[in-house]
């Protein structure tokens, strides 16, 4: 069974950092091409960040102009979100995402294999 859990979350201040994690199992990690998506509420979600089974190869929607970085440990079944000088329009829920295909990652409308249940993020004005 495969699971996909993020970590993370919480409140802070505009200005501020966080990280978010995404654990994986009962999946070859190393095959899956992964991303971070973000969503509020009567919204669409937005691609934040995606990367390549290597980690060579990242994908931006062009949303966060260089303040966050995604990475991957693909010896732990663990993505990440470095996320910095957060703005208070960046306040949604933050979901992991994963895929063998990259197209099928980070091409609208977003239909990956599997997601994660998200994990909320508030940045404080």
């Amino acid at each position: 069974q495969v699971q996909v859990v993020e970590s993370g979350g919480g409140l802070v201040q505009a200005g501020g950092s966080l990280r978010l994690s995404c654990t994986v199992s009962g999946l070859t990690f190393g095959e899956y091409a992964m991303g971070w998506f973000r969503q509020v509420p009567g919204k669409e979600r937005e691609m934040v960040l995606c990367i390549n089974v290597s980690g060579g190869y990242t994908s931006s929607a062009g949303v966060v102009e260089g303040r966050f970085t995604i990475s991957r440990d693909n010896s732990n079944n663990v993505l990440y979100l470095q996320m910095e000088r957060l703005k208070a329009q960046e306040t949604a829920m933050y979901y992991c995402a994963a895929d063998r295909s990259w197209h099928a990652l980070t091409s609208s409308p977003y239909k990956p294999t599997y997601w994660g249940q998200g994990t909320q993020v508030t940045v404080a004005s």
